[in-house]
């Protein structure tokens, strides 16, 4: 069973711990094993650079270097803003040996540079590929239309990243939707802004963003959003209601993480998948749809 270092970052740890219990529960079933990062500290998200430029490349570096020293050939991070500032980090550090020296000698330890850093549709891509993931679903969404959102933060970056997946047009969360037997029609805004912290200091802006992107989502017949990012999934989610109101729309959507889709494939429990959690419901959306290939 392949190991990863496991950063699952601030958001996970509060308002999406309920992602963490699922990220966790659906590696282990496709025997990847998480062990997560000790003594790790906040990534510095978007809101570092703003205040710090050393602080928030020094931040991110901290998390490598403990898994560094722990052996760890690489870093699974779920968290589209925490991979963002990870792997940039990561480039850097390759890219400037001057500011390598200079954060090692911070850090009192000697960053090689060697480790991967891996977001979760890569973790995933690969028991997907070998056939893993489709011989232990027990259930199907029977041509459930989703939308995969992947967000701007995931395959856009401020430094010269070599990436997974197309920037411009990414493809795996919809391969590996289509294993679970969902309809994943293609749209534009997949790698839209959402307006992420925006939602709290300029509404206005956010939501016009989020009403763009849920305006081609009813478009396209959607019957579901489904991201990997926990401040894409918090925005698209809690602000919906507010959104409704800004742009006079009454329809809702339900706004799914990938691992809720692939756990109810996978047989998780109802309860620990914790979907009551959502502030737009979508339990019966998923119920309807789903038909078991295993009794």
């Amino acid at each position: 069973m392949p190991v990863f270092a496991y950063y699952p970052g601030c958001s996970l740890k509060q308002t999406s711990a309920f992602y963490d219990k699922q990220v966790k529960y659906v590696c282990h079933t496709l025997d990847m094993q998480l062990e997560e990062i000790e003594d790790w500290n906040c990534c510095g998200a978007t809101s570092a650079g703003k205040i710090d430029n050393y602080m928030s490349l020094l931040m991110p570096a901290r998390n490598i270097a403990i898994a560094e020293s722990k052996g760890y050939g690489e870093i699974a991070v779920p968290c589209s803003a925490c991979y963002s500032r990870t792997i940039t980090t990561l480039t850097y550090l390759r890219q400037d040996k001057n500011l390598l020296e200079q954060i090692s000698s911070d850090l009192n330890y000697q960053i090689q540079g060697n480790i991967t850093i891996s977001n979760l549709l890569e973790l995933l891509w690969k028991p997907a590929c070998n056939g893993k993931l489709k011989s232990k679903l027990q259930a199907s969404f029977n041509g459930l239309t989703v939308v995969c959102y992947y967000g701007c933060m995931l395959n856009r970056f401020p430094a010269d990243v070599d990436i997974f997946d197309d920037p411009e047009n990414p493809q795996t969360m919809e391969k590996i939707l289509n294993i679970l037997g969902c309809h994943t029609p293609d749209w534009n805004s997949k790698t839209a802004c959402c307006g992420a912290s925006a939602a709290v200091n300029d509404q206005a802006v956010a939501y016009k963003l989020m009403s763009a992107i849920f305006k081609e989502a009813f478009m396209r017949g959607a019957e579901c959003i489904v991201t990997t990012c926990p401040m894409c999934q918090m925005n698209l989610d809690l602000y919906q209601k507010n959104m409704q109101e800004h742009s006079s729309s009454e329809r809702s959507l339900p706004i799914f993480y990938l691992t809720e889709l692939i756990g109810w494939a996978l047989d998780f429990p109802e309860k620990d998948l914790q979907l009551e959690k959502h502030f737009v419901q979508g339990t019966e959306t998923l119920k309807e749809s789903l038909e078991y290939v295993r009794q």
